[in-house]
Parts: structure tokens; C-alpha cells; sequence
């Protein structure tokens, strides 16, 4: 900018001259030129005055001032002297003046800043800490199924261990978020990458399950925060201009952190002995340490963002005129430097600064003890942060938020619960196969014969086993029913999904098998002996097909590629509003086309191309939830609405899980339906686009 921007700032903002007094900025910083407020006598008002068409010097005579005149100026003083004494609404009407003015000054800032060497590198620093939130939602179902092993986890464990980082993430989000309007973005980001590094790396050497569970709940906790944080940390680093395009370019660390957890889950699960054992009671394998690879993205964000500042505008928000400034001159002359143009002088000299309304509590050393300081410090923060909270449902947001709070809401109901139901679909459709395939043998009779081979998927009834061995061996999906065992001895027999139904055993010896008492049902056990069970859990998993697995979530974060390139480049040029809208209703209509999906092929195709048409949507929602609210409560509001997301992808994924199997009817019509209402009430939203960021 030129001399003259820094000369209006500093005769519109700096100064101003009111009925024959000046009124500067009351933000607590000395400026040079500022004078000590005069006496109200009649001798300062007869020889001293100043008016902005002529100079007055000292001395020269203005005529004896009216008594009334004399009122009004003390009137206009009273305020400047004493706040504490004024009431609330008013300092807040201030308040919100002074922002108003700030905003549109920061724009302008920001604009001479330009956009280079400074904003490319936060975006990748803060990009690492959104691909570890992509990480933290794909880890756990990629574990499972080796987790489930070790730590002899039932269904319902196995289902409390997939819910429960999410809602880590709910109370993370909200907390998190509403503590960074009050600590700061970099501080409350820096905590929140912490955590989740800390109970991640924890939870890879824990052999309990509820330690385990512990842990994720409070990794999901630390990375619930960071996307509130994220976007309205690098969105006050952005111009009007960049900001809808560069905070959808910033999502697009979301699928590669899908990418990077699938790519790292097919190389590093499947080699079950990497690993190590310390007696039989601890088990490193190499789950274990692909969770600990996950926390990779996570590290290495908390380690680069040390070297990034604090948001300027947060600490403009707060009165911290001068750092934020610095901070400023830093990304200006980092991104001259880098446009070969060094010699360029950052010219603000003064930036406005709102008025401070908040009540902070300073509590000396020698007051109480030091809990009860730290208590009275926790308690504060937490009440401003809850202030904030009621503020978004004020009547000057409340609207803007229920609508965006039932967008978000019907928008994680439909996407998480569709997620969960693709692979579980995948898997109802191979076992269809897998039993279709099913070998029956009736009547058949077996004297004298080694059983040293895998048996799988086979259904024997009515035959007769007579002094038959099975050694060394594995059942796999095998069933005996009606059948009699007589003289039989089984040794070293490992079983998945095998039961005895109404057989009869006479005189069979058991020996290091695992075949317990929960696997002979309605049986009669006559002179029979167990010896030496199999030590381990005494559950049956089911044998999943890794590969698979991992194949699906690879496409299906791949596959939202297109669509996070197709929205960056249009969120400025059609709008949020749009761009939200339309994205709902392709994704209700790819949901229709789900009738059609009666194969492992077909469910991956339609997998694929609803997350496509769906992430403009995600990126959208993101970009006009930053925008419509003020820096203050910006990562509260952004908070409080992906706290609400992920309350609607628990109830999802509890909802569309359990009709697997039953009828495709009901998850398909619930998710469109919402999809549907979801884009119709995100049209009533007002585009902000062309709004500068408050």
C-alpha cells in the first residue's frame, strides 16, 4: 500500500477532534502527541482551543465559553474516565463499533501482507494436524481385528470401542474450541495435538481393554479440537479473496490422512510378527505398532507448529495491539522477501484495538493456596467459555445457528452412518457367498482315520466317528449335528465358529484344543475327558478379510479427490450456499442408486461416488461456519457444531449398522431424507462470501 493508506489510518483511527477536545483511541497503548486532559476552568477554555479548519495558538483570545458548552464537554469526558461506572450494553455497543471498524481495517492488512511464503507454510503445518484427525477416525476399525484377539473382545466391546473416540471427539471439539476464543489458537491447538499424541503413543503399549478404551477416548478428546481450531486459526491468516478457496484446498489433508492410515494398515497389520513378547502376559504385535505410526502426523504438527505465531486477529480481539502488529510486519515481510521484493515497508503504524469488556481475575502469589488459584482461574475461563456458547444463541445468531446446527447434524447422520454400512454391506455380501458355498454331508460313517487337515465350511449331520483321531488340525465354520463320537481323541484342534449340536461322545479323550463347553450344545458328554484346555480367549472371530477392508477405505477417501479440487476452485465463484445445497441433493440422489448395489463391486463403486459428491458439502460447511461468526466465538461456534456432528455420526453408525442383513429400505430412505431437508434448509443460510471476516 502506499503512504496514503498509512496516513488515513492514522488521521481516521488514530486521532479525531470532537467539540473542541480530542478524542483518541482507548486501548491502553502510549502514542506520541497524546496531551494530559486540561482543567475545566475558564482560563484553559479562554486561551487554548484548536478547530479543524483553523489553527489556534496559545494566547489568542476565543471569547468567554457559554456554561452550556462547558457541560457538554465534561459529559463527553465522564465515559473516558471511568468504564467501570458505564453501563454494560453501552460498552458493548462500543465493543461492537470497534470491531466493525477493526475488520474492515485487518482486510485491508491482510491484503498488503498478500498471500505467499507465510500462508503455504502454515498450510501445511496445519494441514498435518487436520490429516491426524482424518488418521484418528480410521484407526480403531482398522485395529479390530487384530485388537479383538489379543484383548478377547466381544461384540459389544468391540462396538463401544468404535463409538467411543467419537465421543471423545464431541467433548473435544466443544471444550477445545470454546477454550481457543479465550487462550488462544496456537496454545489451545498446541494442548490439543498434545493429548492426542500422548494417550495415542500410550495406547499402543496398554494390554487392557478399558485402559485401552481409556486412552482412545481421551486421544479422540485432544483431536476433537483441532477442527475448530484449524480452520479459524488459518482463516484469519486469509484475504476475503483467497479464504473459500484455501480453507477447501486446507481440507483436502482430511483424505490424505485416509490415505496415509489405509496405505499404513495394509503394510504394517498383516505382518502379525512384527512384534515382540514378554512372557505370556504382554504382546507387542504389529497393530500395535501401526497405531504407533499414526501418531506420526500428529507429532510432527505439534513440533512445526511451535514455530508458527498466534493469530493476530485473536490477539487484536484481546488488546494485545502490539504483538499482533509484529506478528503482522512478520507474514509481510515473510512474503515480500519471498517475491524478491525485500525493500517493501510494511506501512500500518496503528491498528484498532476493540474495547475490553471482559472481567479477568488476578489473583496475587500470596492469596490462598496454589490450587485454590489455579481453581479460580479454571472456573473463570470456563465461565467465559460457557458465556460464549449462550451468546451463538442469542437473537443476532441463534437463527444462523439452528439452521447450520441441523445441516451439520443431518449431514454427519447420513455420511458416517452411510460409511459404516458400506463395508458392513461388503461383509454381509461375502458371507451370502461364503455360505452358499457350504459342504453337507449326511449319514456318513468314519472308523479308524487321522484327521491332520482343515476342515471349513461344512455341515455334517447324522454320521458316525469311531475311534478316529483329530491332530494338529483347525475347524473353521464347521458343524456336527446329530453325529456320534465314540473312542475319539482330539489333540492341538483349534476352532472358529464350530459347534456340536445333539451329537453324542462316548469315551473321548479332549486334549490342548479349544473347543469348550459353550461349543456342545444339547450334547452328552458319557466317560469323555478334557485336558489341558487351550490358554486365551474363549471367543470365536470371525475371520475378516483384511485386504478388503483396507481397499475400501483407500478408495473411498481417495475417491473424494474430484470433488475436493472441483470445490476449491468454485467455492468463490458460485458461493457456499450453492455449493452446500447442490452437494446434498447429489448425494441424496448417488443414495437412491443404492437399491441397485447387490454385489462387493457394486457397493464399492457407489461407496466411491457418494463421498465424492458429498466432501464439497463437508468443505463448504467449513468455510461459511468460520465466516458468520465473530473472532471471539468463532472456534466456539465451530466447536459446539462439529461437537453436534459427532453426535450424529454416533447415533449413525448405531442406527445403520443394525439393519445390516435386515433391509436396505430403511438406511437408504433415512440418509436421502436427510440429505434432502439438510440441503433445503442449507439454501436459507446467508452467503458471506463477500463479508469480511468479523
Amino acid at each position: 500500500m502506499d503512504d496514503g493508506y498509512r496516513n488515513t489510518n492514522q488521521v481516521s483511527d488514530d486521532y479525531r477532534y470532537q467539540d473542541g477536545s480530542y478524542d483518541t483511541p482507548n486501548d491502553g497503548y502510549y502514542r506520541g502527541g497524546d496531551e494530559p486532559a486540561q482543567d475545566e476552568d475558564a482560563q484553559s477554555d479562554v486561551t487554548e482551543g484548536h478547530d479543524e479548519d483553523d489553527e489556534v495558538y496559545e494566547g489568542e483570545y476565543q471569547g468567554i465559553p457559554h456554561p452550556d458548552d462547558i457541560k457538554e464537554k465534561q459529559k463527553k469526558r465522564a465515559p473516558a474516565v471511568d468504564d467501570e461506572y458505564r453501563d454494560r450494553a453501552d460498552l458493548m455497543a462500543e465493543r461492537m463499533e470497534d470491531e466493525e471498524q477493526l475488520a474492515h481495517q485487518y482486510e485491508n492488512i491482510i491484503e498488503e501482507c498478500g498471500h505467499g511464503r507465510f500462508q503455504w507454510t502454515l498450510f501445511f503445518v496445519l494441514g498435518l494436524a487436520l490429516m491426524a484427525d482424518g488418521v484418528e477416525v480410521f484407526v480403531v476399525g482398522f485395529v479390530l481385528p487384530s485388537a479383538e484377539k489379543d484383548m478377547c473382545l466381544s461384540s459389544s466391546n468391540k462396538g463401544m470401542l468404535g463409538l467411543i473416540v467419537y465421543l471423545g471427539m464431541m467433548v473435544g471439539a466443544v471444550l477445545l474450541g470454546g477454550l481457543a476464543d479465550k487462550l488462544g489458537r496456537k496454545q489451545c491447538l498446541i494442548i490439543s495435538l498434545a493429548i492426542n499424541a500422548a494417550f495415542a503413543f500410550l495406547s499402543s503399549f496398554v494390554q487392557g481393554y478399558g485402559f485401552f478404551l481409556f486412552c482412545r477416548l481421551i486421544s479422540g478428546l485432544g483431536i476433537g479440537g483441532t477442527l475448530p481450531i484449524v480452520f479459524a486459526y488459518f482463516s484469519e491468516f486469509l484475504s476475503r479473496e483467497k479464504r473459500g478457496e484455501h480453507l477447501s484446498w486446507l481440507c483436502m489433508f482430511w483424505m490424505i490422512g485416509g490415505i496415509y492410515a489405509s496405505a499404513m494398515a495394509w503394510s504394517i497389520i498383516p505382518h502379525y510378527g512384527w512384534g515382540f513378547s514378554m512372557g505370556t502376559k504382554y504382546h507387542f504385535h504389529s497393530w500395535r505398532v501401526f497405531v504407533l505410526v499414526c501418531a506420526l502426523p500428529c507429532i510432527a504438527s505439534l513440533v512445526a507448529l511451535k514455530f508458527m505465531p498466534e493469530s493476530p486477529r485473536f490477539l487484536l480481539e484481546i488488546g494485545k495491539h502490539d504483538e499482533a502488529w509484529m506478528i503482522l510486519k512478520q507474514v509481510h515481510d515473510t512474503n515480500m522477501r519471498a517475491k524478491g521484493e525485500p525493500e517493501r515497508v510494511f506501512t500500518v503504524s496503528y491498528i484498532k484495538t476493540p474495547k475490553q469488556v471482559d472481567e479477568f481475575i488476578e489473583i496475587q502469589s500470596s492469596t490462598g493456596t496454589w490450587y485454590q488459584r489455579w481453581l479460580v482461574r479454571i472456573t473463570t475461563t470456563l465461565k467465559q467459555v460457557w458465556d460464549n456458547v449462550l451468546y451463538c444463541l442469542t437473537a443476532q445468531y441463534r437463527m444462523n445457528t439452528l439452521m447450520l446446527a441441523v445441516v451439520w447434524f443431518t449431514m454427519a447422520l447420513s455420511y458416517y452412518g452411510l460409511i459404516v454400512w458400506f463395508p458392513d454391506m461388503i461383509r454381509y455380501f461375502q458371507d451370502e457367498a461364503y455360505d452358499s458355498r457350504v459342504k453337507i454331508f449326511d449319514e456318513e460313517e468314519v472308523s479308524h482315520f487321522t484327521f491332520n487337515f482343515t476342515l471349513e465350511n461344512q455341515i455334517h449331520r447324522n454320521g458316525e466317528y469311531r475311534n478316529d483321531k483329530f491332530i494338529g488340525m483347525k475347524f473353521k465354520e464347521v458343524r456336527f449335528e446329530d453325529s456320534l463320537f465314540e473312542d475319539c481323541y482330539f489333540e492341538d484342534v483349534r476352532s472358529t465358529e464350530t459347534f456340536f449340536e445333539n451329537c453324542t461322545i462316548i469315551s473321548t479323550v479332549f486334549y490342548n484344543t479349544d473347543l469348550y463347553e459353550h461349543k456342545f450344545i444339547n450334547c452328552r458328554l458319557i466317560n469323555s475327558t478334557f485336558m489341558k484346555e487351550k490358554e486365551g480367549c474363549h471367543i470365536d472371530f470371525e475371520e475378516d478379510n483384511d485386504f478388503l477392508i483396507y481397499l475400501v477405505s483407500f478408495l473411498g477417501s481417495l475417491s473424494v479427490l474430484p470433488g475436493n479440487i472441483i470445490s476449491a476452485l468454485l467455492m468463490d465463484k458460485i458461493g457456499r450456499i450453492k455449493m452446500i445445497g447442490g452437494s446434498m441433493l447429489i448425494s441424496a440422489v448417488c443414495c437412491f442408486f443404492l437399491f441397485f448395489g447387490n454385489s462387493e463391486s457394486a457397493m464399492i463403486g457407489w461407496q466411491c461416488l457418494f463421498c465424492g459428491a458429498s466432501i464439497a458439502a463437508w468443505n463448504a460447511l467449513d468455510v461459511i461456519t468460520v465466516e458468520l461468526y465473530p473472532t471471539d466465538k468463532r472456534a466456539t461456534a465451530f466447536g459446539i457444531l462439529n461437537g453436534l456432528c459427532k453426535f450424529g455420526a454416533i447415533l449413525g453408525n448405531s442406527i445403520f449398522s443394525s439393519f445390516v442383513g435386515i433391509t436396505k429400505v430403511v438406511p437408504i430412505l433415512l440418509a436421502s431424507s436427510a440429505l434432502v431437508g439438510g440441503g433445503l434448509l442449507a439454501l436459507r443460510l446467508p452467503e458471506t462470501r463477500e463479508q469480511v471476516l468479523m
